[in-house]
C-alpha cells in the first residue's frame, strides 16, 4: 500500500473529534499506529515550601541574624494568598477554543472583564458541538491562556480569575 498523506490526516483528524485514545489499521501490508498523548494529571495541593538559601549575618554584636527570614516569610504570605485567589478555569475537554460565539462576534470576555458565576466565558467545539464554559466563580480575568479557533487538551488551562 501506497502511503497517502491525506489518509492519514483524515485518520488523525477522526482520532482527535473521537473518545478513541489510539487505534491501529493494516492494509496491504503497512501498518499504521496512531494514539493521543495521555493527558497529565494535575493535583491542586498546598504551597510547596523549597528550601530556601539562608546566608547568615553577623550583627556589630557579633551575633548571627538570619538574613533570609524576611524574605521567607513575603514569599510565603504572597504564594499562600496567590493561591487562594487566582483560580485556574480548565477546559473539560479536547475540541477547539472560540472566544466569541461568532467570527464578527466581539468575545465573551476580554482581560480585565469582571464575570459571576455562569457567565459565559468561551466555546469549545468537540464533534461539531457547541460547548458553553462558563465560570465557576465571580471575580476579575486576569489572563486568557488560550488562543482563539486554536486546538485545547482536556485539563488545559484556559483563563485565571482572581476572586473577588
Amino acid at each position: 500500500m501506497k502511503v497517502d498523506l491525506n489518509y492519514i490526516k483524515k485518520l488523525i483528524k477522526i482520532l482527535d473529534t473521537s473518545n478513541i485514545s489510539e487505534f491501529e489499521i493494516e492494509e496491504e501490508g503497512t501498518r499504521i499506529k496512531l494514539a493521543k498523548p495521555r493527558p497529565k494529571v494535575i493535583a491542586n495541593t498546598a504551597p510547596v515550601n523549597f528550601p530556601v538559601y539562608n546566608p547568615q549575618v553577623m550583627s556589630e554584636s557579633g551575633s548571627a541574624v538570619s538574613a533570609a527570614e524576611p524574605v521567607k516569610s513575603v514569599i510565603e504570605s504572597a504564594v499562600t494568598e496567590k493561591s487562594e485567589k487566582i483560580i485556574e478555569v480548565k477546559s473539560p475537554m479536547v475540541g477547539t477554543f472560540y472566544s466569541a460565539p461568532s467570527p464578527d462576534a466581539e468575545p465573551y470576555i476580554s482581560v480585565g472583564s469582571n464575570v459571576s458565576s455562569g457567565t459565559v466565558l468561551c466555546i469549545i467545539e468537540a464533534m461539531k458541538l457547541m460547548n458553553e464554559i462558563e465560570a465557576e466563580v465571580s471575580g476579575k480575568i486576569v489572563k486568557i491562556l488560550a488562543e482563539n479557533a486554536q486546538p485545547v487538551e482536556y485539563n488545559q488551562p484556559l483563563f485565571l480569575i482572581e476572586k473577588n
